[in-house]
């Protein structure tokens, strides 16, 4: 099995280049969404996270409104640290689990934004870089509806893409369209089939 780490600051097109790879027959798993379907009610998760920020953070549904959450946590940084060793270790269990389930010739894509921050990439064969500059992580996000200030928010508390570049062994850069972005995406993934069936 080849596991690659799909990484890149917040709006810099990593969901696109990861949904690039699973189309092209990698086993995709976006942390991000996998860590949003545990604050769904019943699941262990939600009450572990209820039990240190309180029901403050539950909107009249009763769900956890991740808005309130997220301005709570990223005030302070203790907060921030106790609820990513929450999610994180769940989130561990369950790509652990999932990949016990598939065959050994897989090519498992794991996009996360912060493996790098939590050196979680020495987990991977390899971590794949998606490079974009501020101002185009910027307007994308704004466009999408993020405010400036939650994008600065967040941008802040990821290294730097130059910095990234240091940790990867592959980077793609957005910068322009999406046809080349998808053509440099096919590229990379052509070298991981080829290391697949070496490896194996």
């Amino acid at each position: 099995m080849l596991k690659l780490g799909l990484t890149g600051n917040i709006a810099s097109g990593k969901s696109t280049v990861g949904k690039i790879f699973e189309s092209l027959g990698a086993y995709y798993f976006d942390a991000d969404k996998i860590i949003k379907s545990f604050y769904k009610k019943d699941h262990s998760v939600y009450y572990e996270i209820l039990k240190h920020f309180g029901e403050e953070i539950l909107d009249p549904s009763g769900e956890i409104n991740r808005g309130i959450l997220a301005n709570l946590v990223f005030s302070d940084q203790k907060k921030l640290k106790k609820l990513e060793e929450i999610t994180h270790s769940a989130l561990y269990e369950h790509l652990n689990r999932n990949f016990l389930t598939l065959p050994e010739s897989s090519i498992v894509v794991v996009e996360a934004a912060l493996i790098i921050e939590k050196q979680t990439y020495k987990n991977y064969d390899a971590i794949i870089l998606v490079y974009s500059t501020f101002e185009d992580c910027l307007l994308r996000a704004t466009l999408r509806g993020m405010s400036a200030e939650d994008f600065l928010r967040r941008w802040r508390y990821q290294l730097s893409p130059e910095i990234k570049t240091r940790f990867a062994h592959f980077i793609i850069k957005n910068s322009s369209s999406l046809k080349e972005l998808s053509l440099r995406a096919k590229e990379v993934f052509d070298i991981f089939r080829l290391w697949s069936v070496l490896k194996s």
